[in-house]
């Protein structure tokens, strides 16, 4: 099924196994809570397409993604991007305050 929002991200639901496709140009990411539905998708596009696994993705368009699988968890972050940022402009060191407004 794809998303009407965002047109690079397709989702497949059998029964209560689901499966996210996202492209980033010529990248795939699967997220999904079922593996068997992952190898399957895997194999059929990679009979259809040149394909290769480049393992378990850590980081997406400068987005760390941390899933933990045993608790249900996925999430993502954009910490390290924000601190390179921060370093860039000579801003790592500065404290946080609360500005009244």
């Amino acid at each position: 099924m794809e998303n009407n929002v965002d047109q690079c991200i397709y989702l497949k639901v059998s029964g209560s196994k689901f499966i996210f496709l996202i492209l980033y140009v010529d990248d795939i990411l699967f997220e999904t809570n079922d593996l068997g539905l992952l190898s399957e998708n895997k194999m059929f596009l990679s009979n259809n397409f040149e394909m290769k696994h480049m393992g378990t993705a850590y980081y997406v368009i400068k987005i760390e993604i941390f899933s933990d699988r045993s608790q249900g968890l996925l999430g993502l972050f954009k910490k390290t991007y924000i601190n390179k940022v921060l370093e860039r402009f000579r801003m790592d060191k500065y404290s946080t305050s609360s500005v009244p407004i």
